[in-house]
């Protein structure tokens, strides 16, 4: 099989979390057009897995600078698959190269396994009731479903470092960085909370969102939300769960006012123990929550918090 190619994106001393778990068994490109790419930084991702560097000078967290340097990258060292961690940015840039490249796509990827020394990309179909397996032709381009893969350590020496020298597009400079944000509610953290309390739309409207608060707050949680919500502006991108989210497991989740569509299902249904709070008593949800309640959430959420501030007070 030959070699595979991914883009670390990084910020501030660090790297994304998305982009490291792409990073196992792959080499890198890192762009970036300031003084923290040291060789050290650089050399850092060999402990994810990553056995080459490729370093460029050019403005960093945009798409196109990436494209062109991924392109040449390819191009002159023969890789044969780009793989993305997921993420806006990811697929911005997974689409302009496969534009560049004429290579073949596949977005929402779940899983990359070697078959006949090739790649094969798994991707759910048909709202995640079927798994379809893809193969290549030539240059593929692999986008995975956001934290489909995991970062993990492996443990391995330093990367090599190799500066590469690239001539951008003139399209490519048109675009400046104004303000840089991890979508919108960066302080968000929904991974690695062990309890967490959704919201869906039968909270009524963002202003529902304080019963959720509320709730988390007294058990020591944190809040998510629904990709519904997230469209309608009530909670910000960082909290959503689901196929087009965030993929959780924590040991408690406590979902409000959510049907329980295979969309949402998908990115929670490895949670513990699910609780689910719904008026609706033929909500789907409750074919897979541990336990449910079949009421006003308006009343038994406040009603609930109190008994827990109660519990710790007494």
């Amino acid at each position: 099989m030959s070699g595979i190619l991914t883009y670390a994106l990084h910020s501030q001393g660090e790297f994304n979390k998305t982009a490291l778990g792409a990073v196992s068994e792959a080499a890198a490109v890192v762009v970036g057009d300031g003084d923290d790419l040291t060789d050290e930084f650089c050399a850092g991702l060999g402990a994810y897995g990553a056995q080459k560097v490729y370093r460029a000078r050019a403005p960093e967290g945009l798409a196109q600078p990436v494209v062109d340097v991924m392109a040449k990258v390819i191009q002159e060292q023969g890789y044969d698959y780009a793989l993305f961690g997921g993420g806006l940015l990811g697929f911005e840039i997974g689409a302009g190269l496969t534009a560049r490249l004429g290579a073949g796509v596949t977005m929402e990827v779940t899983e990359v396994r070697v078959q006949d020394g090739k790649l094969v990309a798994e991707r759910p179909i048909l709202q995640d009731s079927a798994i379809a397996d893809v193969g290549y032709e030539g240059v593929g381009v692999i986008i995975g479903r956001l934290n489909a893969f995991d970062a993990n350590e492996s443990g391995g020496g330093p990367a090599e470092v190799v500066d590469v020298d690239v001539q951008l597009e003139p399209h490519s400079t048109k675009a400046t960085m104004v303000q840089r944000g991890e979508q919108r509610g960066a302080d968000v953290n929904i991974e690695d909370a062990d309890i967490l309390v959704a919201g869906g739309r039968g909270l009524g409207n963002a202003e529902g969102f304080e019963l959720c608060e509320q709730l988390a707050d007294a058990l020591g949680g944190t809040v998510a939300a629904t990709r519904a919500v997230v469209d309608a502006g009530w909670y910000p991108y960082a909290a959503q769960i689901g196929q087009t989210g965030k993929t959780v497991a924590p040991k408690l989740y406590l979902a409000a006012g959510i049907s329980g569509a295979i969309q949402h299902k998908v990115g929670m249904q490895s949670s513990e123990n699910i609780v689910a709070i719904n008026k609706d008593p033929n909500a789907p949800i409750f074919e897979f929550s541990d336990l449910g309640v079949v009421g006003d959430l308006n009343k038994i959420l406040p009603k609930l918090t109190d008994a827990l501030k109660a519990k710790k007070t007494g």
